[in-house]
């Protein structure tokens, strides 16, 4: 059954360069647009650059252009980027578009009709100095439930928790470095609370990862807040309908810009825009995100659409951060890399593939380890893929005219091959790509295991085994061919190369179980060269010489240095550090990451929810000695009360190392 998908990806923001870490989202999704096409699906893919904010506002008048100069060049320099990285849109648009305009104008209004948007005035922050409200993340302070200080004025990246600028503590201006002050101004509001029991039900691993669905159940706990849509002039966005000197919140229009993106698709395809976003519509629509704004498509998003008469999402695909040699991505050391300093010494397809050989379908930050880049690629890519072709094509040049044999040598070994399809296909239609790539360079080691075995290179040496070389050599090709297909949504480009190569059209993924025999193939030209370190040092050396203060404008806070706010050392000798024995460790429900400890600190117990499920299971925990931290304020979760927190290091996943202490030490000793 031929499937219809509408797939996005999350709208970069148009205020500065794309990087490693935004691409990881945008690759993922590329491939499985690819995948999805391979298999005969229809898969419409679009984005836009999310074009909207006081911050593009302060950045245009800083460079002393129009804020529609700056998204144009920003625009062309973020489409270039993706194109070069091999990602094809269908259409790459803006936020600033007529279209977005016509769809945010319709949403709001039919929102507002149905009793979803209430106005009322509210006390802002107002900078005395720069004279403007200001938007919640050109203010900071510290969390007011974690106590994380350099925290934006809408949400805290360290606990997830939601709250108004109000409420932090010790506000700055991002702007001018002024304490704000609060002034009142009328604002409009979606009524998100008008949607919980739908979204509570919505929320499930039929529309998203259980992890995801679980974290954002959680949030349902305080009850869902409304949520202000409306920004006070001067402000570079769109107007809101009959309010003047109101405009739509970036937030409320860059969603939209999905829908816009589409439209705009669909006026020049001869697509039926209204019929694929209607309520009962039978295509699919997918987005993939990263895992900061999870918050906004889980919970806003569909709640908008169901609002105003649309179609929800069907999926939503979160990927993790990004960290370059086990760290945050780092202006100092160099590896916080921009797309294209990355393009001036290496091929896109080499990230393409070291990102699909650690993807998973989860949400855990993905490791860009530059010396494991180079070994892997070098040794899958180039020493196993590649290096089968090599191996085959030129006896089949030189001594058959490029004509492959009629029949195969190792036709069970054809058919092994070709069963392996709907496994690895499964696989890419959940995102496993790291499970695909394994199995598919599997099979590359068989293929080479193969010819090892058959020797074409001693055949060819031997008189009256012509055909038999012929056949061993057809063998090699047509593994290599299946090979490619499996392939082909990671490495698109390697595989049109490989194409020309064999003289084939376009393959699909029906085309591995298909063999290509009695077929003249072209001569062959060396596909992939291996992956040369000085150029990534090199790399490496021009992220350092070329990334000025505003290359960051597009990133996280979460992606930027220094690691961690800095603390004084009165702080850190506040922390009581005690041995703790396990005494038992159980399972959580419905939790991915967390175990339950009991804890003996030596005549009291402590229960403790630790996020090392992954590395540990309960019954290997029992017994030992560990390190917690047991004057940390009790904190309430949705499985109960953690009392401390146990310490514990390394990159995550399965490699979570509880700190032990020295066999001798008894439970309750502090350690110092």
């Amino acid at each position: 059954m031929t499937r219809t998908i509408l797939v996005t990806n999350a709208l970069p923001y148009a205020n500065g360069p794309i990087h490693l870490g935004h691409l990881l989202g945008y690759i993922q999704a590329d491939i499985w647009v690819r995948f999805q096409r391979m298999r005969g699906h229809v898969c419409h893919y679009v984005c836009a650059d999310d074009a909207h904010g006081t911050p593009i506002m302060l950045k245009a008048q800083a460079e002393g252009i129009s804020p529609e100069e700056l998204i144009q060049r920003i625009w062309e320099e973020h489409k270039a980027d993706f194109a070069d990285f091999l990602i094809e849109f269908d259409n790459y648009h803006t936020t600033h578009s007529p279209e977005n305009r016509e769809l945010s104008e319709l949403i709001y209004t039919r929102l507002r009709d149905n009793g979803h948007i209430v106005s009322r005035p509210v006390m802002q922050m107002y900078d005395p100095e720069a004279k403007m409200f200001l938007p919640d993340r050109y203010i900071k302070g510290t969390c007011p439930q974690c106590k994380t200080p350099d925290q934006y004025g809408d949400n805290c990246e360290a606990c997830g928790m939601t709250y108004s600028p109000a409420e932090l503590i010790d506000p700055v201006s991002v702007v001018t470095g002024a304490t704000p002050v609060e002034k009142e101004s009328l604002q409009y509001f979606f009524k998100l609370s008008d949607f919980e029991d739908w979204l509570r039900q919505w929320v499930s691993p039929e529309h998203m990862e259980a992890e995801v669905a679980n974290k954002v159940q959680e949030w349902f706990e305080d009850g869902l807040r409304d949520w202000d849509i409306s920004r006070d002039a001067p402000y570079f966005g769109f107007e809101i309908p009959d309010v003047p000197g109101k405009y739509f919140y970036v937030w409320l229009d860059a969603p939209i810009g999905y829908m816009a993106s589409f439209k705009n698709y669909c006026e020049r395809a001869g697509i039926d825009f209204d019929g694929f976003w209607q309520p009962d519509s039978q295509a699919e629509l997918v987005h993939f995100i990263g895992k900061d704004i999870i918050r906004f498509h889980c919970l806003f998003w569909p709640a908008i659409l169901r609002g105003s008469g649309f179609r929800v999402p069907s999926w939503i695909s979160v990927n993790g951060f990004l960290t370059v040699n086990g760290q945050k991505m780092s202006k100092s050391r160099g590896t916080f890399i921009m797309a294209r300093t990355y393009l001036q010494h290496l091929n896109p397809e080499y990230l393409r593939y070291y990102f699909a050989a650690k993807l998973s379908s989860g949400v855990d930050d993905l490791d860009l380890n530059l010396t494991d880049f180079v070994q892997r690629v070098n040794a899958d890519l180039v020493g196993k893929l590649v290096n089968i072709a090599s191996r085959c094509a030129g006896f089949i040049n030189k001594r058959f005219d490029g004509r492959l044999s009629t029949s195969l040598a190792a036709p069970a070994l054809f058919q092994e091959f070709a069963t392996a399809a709907e496994p690895i296909a499964e696989l890419y239609e959940r995102r496993e790509y790291a499970r695909a790539m394994r199995r598919i360079m599997e099979l590359a080691d068989r293929a080479n295991q193969y010819i090892d075995e058959v020797k074409p290179w001693v055949v060819a040496k031997q008189a009256g085994q012509e055909q038999q070389l012929q056949e061993i050599c057809t063998m090699g090709l047509h593994l290599f061919r299946q090979l490619l297909v499996y392939i082909k949504p990671v490495v698109p480009r390697l595989a049109r190369q490989a194409e020309e190569f064999l003289g084939v059209a376009p393959l699909s993924w029906k085309d591995a179980a298909q063999p290509l025999l009695d077929h003249v193939i072209n001569p062959y030209q060396p596909l992939l060269t291996r992956v040369d370190p000085k150029a990534v040092e090199a790399m490496v050396e021009a992220s350092k010489e070329t990334i000025g203060d505003q290359a960051a404008d597009n990133t996280k806070a979460s992606d930027m240095e220094p690691i961690a706010p800095e603390i004084e050392y009165d702080d850190f000798a506040k922390i009581d550090l005690r041995i703790a024995r396990i005494v038992k460790a159980e399972h959580v429900e419905d939790a991915d990451k967390l175990l339950k400890l009991t804890l003996d600190l030596g005549g009291a117990q402590r229960q403790v929810f630790a996020g090392i499920k992954s590395a540990y299971q309960p019954e290997q925990l029992e017994g030992k000695l560990t390190v917690m931290v047991a004057n940390l304020k009790p904190r309430k979760m949705r499985f109960g009360v953690s009392e401390g927190m146990v310490l514990a290091a390394g990159p995550g996943g399965k490699d979570i190392w509880l700190l032990e202490p020295h066999p001798g030490a008894q439970p309750g000793m502090r350690v110092t």
